[in-house]
């Protein structure tokens, strides 16, 4: 009788249930459960329906009880720097703001008046992003102090839920690594750095490393799902997760996790915090095994997931593949993490305005728009790897591409062609298999991460493209 390993993979999209099991020596993947996730305007913010989603947790654990396929264990892997206050009642205190809302305007400006950029990098290693835990933050501290006097306790998203599912609370170490406020030497909190900026101390649980138990159901959550199991902090941020699944049989390897963001890097042993680094906006954060994820934050597939809807969701990634391919002499090219491009309105109208500023010819067929997305974020990867081989001093062979954006053969060739580096795309289910594999080795399945790639590897089916 198989053993299953129940991952609950939450993106800013949708969610999933992926069950998964090892069959004659190889992982076997089974989506069980879906549901639908988005921002929604509450309170004039644009937050998480976090009691809705927790529904959507439990309704696809239900879904295993029905099957009969009950999880040995489970795991909730989500999106990074969000997170729900908890007060002494161990009620939410506020709603669960997410990145996309513009609380943090001008948020680095205030965090400035305590420490510098150079100075924030110096300790943290972490990229400067608008929306990171830090700036939020700071935005409580000066437009709702109230709710960070009433709250005792912050938990990220999957710390929240874990919370939620088993009654404890603990912070898992890839997810605290996104905040820009935890020491990635000590793998803890940089308290001075918290008591700095003014914020309070007890909202910082400790932090514990990737694979940790952290206890099974609370008694009335077994009772509604029909079933009991262990809860695992996996590597609980989606991008930690996915670069554990990364099937790649060498130490050293770069990889892009292509969705919603594209995030380009390397995993080491240890970060890199000068100033060249801090210049290219590359951050350092959480892997498995207390590794440093080295990596750039890209604006990924959003921009042709958002062109995509604004045609009403008219033609598939496939068929927008292809007509880009047609329009693949299309000349004009964006910069895919100019800010413009972050929460437009119209991600179209975005596209259209950034070549009329730049006096490039303006995108107006699904091909003309799809060639200009696909082209110029594989145009950033190429400035990235550059990069990245400057920083370690090492070149690289290959990019092994995961995550749902590997099956965008046109874009694997691209990136293939930008980068001059042989392209290995796949799997596609990246981040769930990655939370399922953390759970494995933490049952005893495979002796650590090296074993559970090599495992990956022999199990799903990896494409290769060539420079051309």
């Amino acid at each position: 009788m198989s053993k299953y390993f129940l991952a609950v993979d939450i993106g800013a999209s949708s969610g999933r249930h992926i069950l998964g099991s090892i069959e004659e020596g190889k992982i076997v993947l089974e989506e069980v459960y879906r549901f639908e996730n988005g921002m929604q305007e509450m309170n004039g913010h644009k937050c998480w329906d976090s009691d809705g989603l927790f529904a959507s947790i439990k309704a696809g654990m239900k879904k295993c009880a029905e099957i009969g396929k009950i999880p040995a264990s489970m795991a909730i892997d989500t999106w990074g720097v969000d997170f729900a206050l908890v007060g002494k009642d161990g009620k939410r205190v506020g709603d669960t703001v997410g990145y996309r809302d513009d609380r943090t305007i001008g948020m680095d400006e205030e965090v400035s008046k305590y420490i510098s950029e150079e100075d924030l990098y110096a300790r943290t290693g972490s990229q400067k992003q608008p929306f990171n835990t830090i700036y939020q933050l700071m935005a409580l501290k000066v437009q709702n102090p109230e709710q960070l006097e009433e709250a005792e306790t912050m938990l990220f998203s999957p710390d929240y839920y874990n919370y939620l599912l088993t009654g404890e609370m603990a912070t898992e170490y890839t997810i605290a690594s996104t905040s820009e406020l935890m020491n990635p030497d000590t793998r803890n909190w940089d308290f001075e750095l918290i008591d700095m900026l003014g914020l309070p101390r007890k909202l910082f649980r400790e932090i514990k490393k990737p694979g940790t138990p952290l206890g099974n159901l609370r008694p009335e959550v077994a009772e509604e799902v029909g079933f009991d199991c262990s809860v695992i902090m996996t590597t609980s941020h989606d991008t930690a997760s996915a670069v554990l699944a990364v099937p790649a049989i060498a130490d050293d390897f770069v990889y892009i996790s292509s969705g919603t963001w594209s995030l380009m890097g390397l995993e080491l042993e240890k970060p890199i915090r000068n100033e060249k680094a801090r210049s290219f906006n590359l951050t350092n954060e959480g892997g498995y095994d207390y590794t440093i994820r080295f990596l750039n934050n890209i604006m990924g597939l959003w921009m042709i997931q958002s062109v995509r809807h604004e045609l009403d969701d008219k033609y598939s990634f496939a068929e927008l593949c292809a007509m880009a391919v047609e329009a693949r002499d299309f000349p004009s090219r964006v910069i895919v993490d100019d800010s413009c491009f972050f929460a437009p309105d119209s991600m179209i109208d975005a596209i259209k305005d950034y070549c009329r500023r730049t006096d490039q010819p303006v995108p107006e067929t699904p091909g003309e728009l799809s060639t200009v997305v696909y082209q110029s974020l594989a145009e950033c990867y190429g400035r990235t790897i550059n990069v990245l081989e400057d920083l370690t001093g090492k070149k690289y062979e290959a990019i092994n591409v995961i995550g749902g954006g590997s099956n965008a053969d046109y874009l694997n060739q691209l990136t293939a062609n930008a980068t001059g580096k042989t392209v290995y795309a796949g799997p596609g289910e990246a981040t769930a298999l990655g939370n399922i594999v953390a759970q494995m080795i933490e049952a005893g399945e495979f002796k650590g991460a090296k074993d559970a790639r090599e495992c990956i590897f022999k199990s799903f089916a990896v494409k290769t493209f060539k420079p051309e």
